[in-house]
C-alpha cells in the first residue's frame, strides 16, 4: 500500500503537525493514530470543539440540532481571520444577492465581500465511516499556516464542514466494529468483522437512507440540516461516500443522465473538479474512475439537490464501506487499509477546495446568474402552478410543509379567473377555474429550477441506465388536483409557514349529535389513530351520504356522543386536541338523520377497532422497508407498533396482535416455511389481518388457501408466436455481453408512475375521489384474484411517467397491484407497490392507513 503523499502539492498531514505546534494533530488529541481505529461521533465533535476553542478567530461551530437518539449535529466554519470577522455580513449579503435574504436582491450591498462558500458533507451513510475520520484531518490541515494550499483556500473562500450527517448510523457501525475487532485487524473477507449484522450502520434511526431525503425531508436530521444549509446556500457542495471494497475511487464528472436543467457552467465545473482531483490522484498513483454509475438526475441526493439549488454538486466515492473495516484483502491480493481510504478522501477534499479557490469570481458570478435567471426567465413550459384547495385540507397542509422546507414560495390566487392549463390527472390541456383560495406557485422565484424539477410531469432522460427512481412528480405523489399554466400568475399573498386547516373544534354551548371528518389524506389517518389510541369510538360510513346540503364520501368518520359517554368531558378535549394536532376540520352534525344515503345508526355505518399492530423486523426484511413502516406508525401516526424479530416468529403469540405487516425483504425463505404459512393461515382465519408487501407476496403465490396466482403463461393468447415475436426472441438470445447492464434494465421499472384503477367502494380505496397514482418499482405479472377483491390494478393504458423497460411494459398491463382476500374471519391485503416508499409518496399514507384501520371491519 502506498501512503498518502502530495509532496510538491504541499499537503502532508503528519508533517504539518510538526510545523504547527499551537494546534494538536488529531493523533495527539485522540491518543491514537487516525486510521488505527474508528472514532465515535462524540469524539469527532470533541476535536472540532477543541479546535474552535484554540483558534476562535478562524473557526466557528454551528450546532444545528440533535438526532432521534440524542446525538449532536454540528457544522464547522473555517475562514481567514478577515472573513471570519465579517462572516454574518458575508452570509446575509450572499442571500440577498440571490433573492433569499430578508431584503430584495436589488437592495443588497454590492460592496459587501462575496467569497464563494464551499460546503463538504461527510458520513451521510453511517457505516461509510472514513468520512468523519477524514474530516478531522481536513480541519487540521486547513488551519496550517505554513501550508500554501490551505492559505490559498481560506484567502479566497469560506469553508463549511459537516463532520457527520448521520451520527446514529455512524455510532451503530463504529460501536459494533470496535467490539468485533481484535488487537490486529483481520483482512480475511470471511472474518466476522467484515459481516455487519442487520440493519447495518448505513441508515438513520428509523432506517431511512438519508442520502435520498434531501428534497423530501422526512427525517428530522434532514430537516435540521436543510434549515442550516439554506441559511448559507453554498456555491459548491461535496458529498463524501464509500462503495464496495473492490472498487477504487470515484469523483466527478458524473455519469449520464444529467438532468436537462443542469446549466452549462455546472457541467463545465464537473470537468474542472475532475481535473483537479486527477492531478492529486495521479501524483500518488491511485486508481480512480469518472463518468460511471453516479448520475445527476434523481432530485433528492446530496449532489443533485444542491445542483438544482444553483451549486456545483458532486459525489465522492471511496472503495470500502462497512465491509472493509480496518483492513480488507481484495480479490487482487492487495490489502485495503482504513488509513488509505481516509487519505483518498483527504486528498479529494483539498483538490475540490483548491478548484474553488482558483476561480472565486467565476463561481460567484455564475451562481448569482443562476438565481437571476430563475427570477426573471425561469426554465420550463409552465410559469405558474395552481393547486385546488377545496375540501383538501390534509394534502394542502402536507404540500405547504414540503414547499416551506425547500423555501419554495407560494400564495393564494386572490381572485377568480379562468385560464388554460395542463391537468396533471388526465395529462390534458383544458380550462381551469381558479378560485380565490387556490394555491398558486409562481415560477418567477429564486427556487424556480427546483420547483420545475419537482413538479415536472415527465422528466427528460438522456440515458435509461440510472441509479434511482425516474419519476417523482409532486402532484402525483401528493394526490393533488394540480395544473401547470404557461401564464405568469402573481399570488396575492406569499405564505412562509405551513398553514393549518381551520378547525371547527368543539365549543361551549349545545353539543352536536356527532362530528364528521372527511377521509382523504394522511392527516386524517393520524387523527383517527389519535382517537383510537385514546379509546374514542369511531364509526365509518361505507357509502356516500348527504346532510345539510353537503356530500360525504365513503370513509367519512362519524364520531357520535353515543358510545363515548364513558369519557365525559374528556371526549370533547380529546377531539379538540387531536383535531389541532392533525390540522383536521371537524364538521358538526346536529342529527343522525341524513337526506340521502344511510343514517348514522345504519348497518352500513361500521365501528372501527383499536388494532394491535406488529411488523416483522430483522434480517429477512429490507431495513428501509421495515423502517418506513416503523416511522409511519411512530412519527406520522404516533400509534403503537410492535417490532417482531423474524427469528422469534415461530414462537410468537399471534393472538396478541390484530394486524401483522410483512415488509419488503429478500430472505423470507428461512421464515416462511410451510409450518409458518400454516400458522399465518390459522391466525388469519381466526380474525387476524395480514398485510403482505412487494416481493414478499411471491411466497404466497400458488400456495394452498392463498389466492395469489401468476398469470397463466399457457393460455392460447400467449402461446401463439408471430414472426415478430420470434425475431424478438432471437435478438434476446443473441444479445451482446457489453450491453448486459442495458439489457438488465429492459426487464425493470426503476420507479415509474402509473394511474391505478380503483374499486373506490372497497375500504382499501376509501378517500380516493381524485384517483391514485402509484410509484411502481417492480414487475410482478400477477393475475387478478378469483376469490377476493381486486381493489387496485393496472390496465393497458395506465402508464404516466418514468422509465419502463421494453420487456417490462407488457407485464404491467392488466395486472393486480392491490388486492384483498377474505379468509375465515380475517383478511389478507396484498400490496405489490409500497405506498410508504421513502416516506415521501404522501398520498400512499392514506392507502396504508386504509389497510390497517379500514379493511376487515
Amino acid at each position: 500500500m502506498k501512503r498518502f503523499s502530495l509532496l510538491g502539492l504541499c499537503l502532508f498531514s503528519v508533517l504539518t503537525a510538526l510545523a504547527q505546534t499551537t494546534l494538536q494533530h488529531p493523533d495527539q488529541f485522540l491518543g491514537y493514530t487516525v486510521g488505527k481505529r474508528f472514532t465515535p461521533h462524540h469524539r469527532v465533535l470533541a476535536y472540532a470543539e477543541y479546535v474552535a476553542r484554540t483558534l476562535p478567530t478562524r473557526v466557528k461551530l454551528l450546532p444545528y440540532g440533535t438526532t432521534y437518539e440524542g446525538r449532536q449535529l454540528m457544522a464547522v466554519v473555517v475562514a481567514s481571520e478577515k472573513n471570519m470577522s465579517q462572516l454574518d455580513e458575508i452570509r446575509t449579503a450572499h442571500l440577498q444577492r440571490i433573492g433569499l435574504g430578508s431584503t430584495s436582491a436589488a437592495s443588497a450591498k454590492t460592496s459587501s465581500p462575496q467569497p464563494p462558500i464551499a460546503w463538504l458533507s461527510y458520513n451521510v451513510h453511517g457505516n461509510e465511516a472514513i468520512s468523519s475520520e477524514a474530516f478531522m484531518l481536513v480541519l487540521h490541515d486547513l488551519l496550517n499556516s505554513t501550508n500554501a494550499v490551505s492559505q490559498k483556500i481560506l484567502a479566497n473562500a469560506v469553508v463549511v464542514l459537516d463532520p457527520g450527517l448521520n451520527p446514529d448510523g455512524h455510532d451503530r457501525y463504529v460501536n459494533w466494529y470496535n467490539q468485533m475487532s481484535g488487537v490486529n485487524p483481520d483482512p480475511t473477507p470471511m472474518a466476522r468483522e467484515h459481516s455487519e449484522p442487520w440493519p447495518g450502520g448505513r441508515y438513520t434511526h428509523y432506517l431511512f437512507d438519508p442520502n435520498r431525503d434531501w428534497a423530501w425531508q422526512t427525517q428530522e436530521i434532514t430537516q435540521q440540516r436543510m434549515a442550516l444549509y439554506q441559511q448559507w446556500m453554498p456555491h459548491l457542495h461535496g458529498d463524501f461516500h464509500e462503495m464496495g471494497p473492490e472498487s477504487p475511487y470515484y469523483f466527478a464528472p458524473s455519469a449520464k443522465p444529467y438532468h436537462e436543467d443542469i446549466t452549462p457552467w455546472q457541467r463545465e465545473f464537473q470537468q474542472i473538479i475532475g481535473k483537479y482531483n486527477t492531478r492529486y490522484f495521479d501524483k500518488n498513483g491511485w486508481l480512480y474512475f469518472t463518468r460511471e454509475n453516479f448520475d445527476l438526475f434523481y432530485p433528492s441526493y446530496g449532489d443533485t439537490w444542491p445542483t438544482y439549488n444553483g451549486a456545483i454538486g458532486m459525489t465522492f466515492e471511496q472503495g470500502g464501506g462497512g465491509r472493509a473495516g480496518l483492513a480488507y484483502r481484495k480479490n487482487d491480493g492487495d490489502t485495503l487499509t482504513l488509513r488509505e481510504r481516509i487519505d483518498h478522501h483527504l486528498a479529494a477534499s483539498f483538490a475540490t477546495l483548491e478548484s474553488v479557490a482558483d476561480r472565486p469570481a467565476d463561481i460567484v458570478k455564475n451562481f448569482n446568474s443562476f438565481f437571476e435567471k430563475s427570477q426573471t426567465n425561469p426554465n420550463g413550459e409552465f410559469k405558474s402552478y395552481v393547486i385546488k384547495t377545496a375540501n383538501d385540507d390534509g394534502r394542502i397542509v402536507a404540500l405547504r410543509k414540503l414547499l416551506d422546507n425547500n423555501q419554495i414560495r407560494y400564495g393564494l390566487a386572490g381572485k377568480s379567473q379562468k385560464l388554460i392549463g395542463f391537468n396533471y390527472q388526465n395529462q390534458k390541456n383544458e380550462s381551469v377555474s381558479i378560485e380565490n383560495n387556490d394555491l398558486v406557485i409562481s415560477a418567477y422565484q429564486p427556487k424556480s429550477t427546483l420547483l420545475k424539477i419537482l413538479f415536472e410531469p415527465k422528466s427528460v432522460m438522456e440515458d435509461s441506465v440510472t441509479y434511482d427512481i425516474t419519476s417523482w412528480c409532486i402532484p402525483y405523489a401528493y394526490g393533488l388536483k394540480a395544473y401547470g399554466l404557461k401564464e405568469k400568475l402573481s399570488p396575492a399573498l406569499y405564505a412562509n409557514a405551513a398553514g393549518q386547516a381551520s378547525s371547527n373544534t368543539p365549543s361551549a354551548g349545545p353539543k352536536p349529535y356527532a362530528y364528521l371528518v372527511r377521509w382523504q389524506s394522511g392527516q386524517d389517518v393520524r387523527f383517527l389513530a389519535g382517537l383510537l389510541k385514546n379509546k374514542v369510538r369511531v364509526r365509518v360510513a361505507e357509502r356516500t351520504f348527504s346532510q345539510d346540503n353537503q356530500r360525504f364520501e365513503p370513509g367519512t368518520l362519524i364520531i357520535t356522543r353515543a358510545g363515548n359517554e364513558r369519557l365525559g368531558d374528556r371526549f370533547y378535549q380529546i377531539l379538540q386536541q387531536e383535531a389541532a394536532k392533525s390540522s383536521i376540520r371537524l364538521i358538526p352534525a346536529t342529527t343522525g338523520f341524513v337526506s340521502e344515503g344511510a343514517d348514522f345508526g345504519s348497518g352500513s355505518v361500521f365501528s372501527l377497532k383499536n388494532p394491535r399492530v406488529a411488523v416483522i423486523a430483522g434480517d429477512v426484511t429490507s431495513p428501509t422497508s421495515m423502517g418506513e413502516v416503523w416511522h409511519y406508525f411512530d412519527q406520522d401516526l404516533d400509534y403503537p407498533i410492535t417490532l417482531l424479530d423474524a427469528n422469534a416468529f415461530a414462537n410468537a403469540a399471534l393472538q396478541e396482535i390484530d394486524v401483522l405487516i410483512l415488509p419488503q425483504g429478500y430472505n423470507y425463505g428461512k421464515m416462511l416455511n410451510d409450518r409458518a404459512l400454516m400458522k399465518l393461515k390459522d391466525w388469519v382465519q381466526a380474525g387476524g389481518k395480514l398485510i403482505v408487501m412487494e416481493r414478499v407476496t411471491s411466497f404466497f403465490v400458488d400456495k394452498a388457501d392463498f389466492g395469489l396466482k401468476r398469470k397463466d403463461e399457457k393460455s392460447e393468447a400467449r402461446k401463439e408466436k408471430t414472426d415478430k415475436k420470434q425475431a424478438a426472441d432471437l435478438d434476446e438470445t443473441l444479445k451482446q455481453y457489453g450491453e448486459r447492464e442495458r439489457e438488465a434494465v429492459s426487464e425493470e421499472t426503476p420507479g415509474s408512475v402509473y394511474r391505478v384503477d380503483l374499486d373506490r367502494t372497497h375500504p382499501l380505496a376509501f378517500g380516493y375521489q381524485n384517483g391514485y397514482f402509484a410509484l411502481v418499482q417492480n414487475v410482478y405479472d400477477y393475475d387478478f384474484l378469483k376469490d377476493g377483491w381486486n381493489v387496485g390494478y393496472l390496465k393497458k393504458d395506465n402508464y404516466v411517467a418514468g422509465f419502463v423497460g421494453k420487456n417490462a411494459k407488457s407485464k404491467l398491463n392488466n395486472t393486480l397491484l392491490y388486492g384483498v382476500q377474505e379468509l375465515g374471519r380475517g383478511s389478507i391485503v396484498y400490496m405489490m407497490d409500497n405506498p410508504l416508499f421513502r416516506g415521501f409518496w404522501y398520498n400512499g399514507k392514506l392507502l396504508f392507513g386504509n389497510a390497517v384501520f379500514m379493511v376487515g371491519n
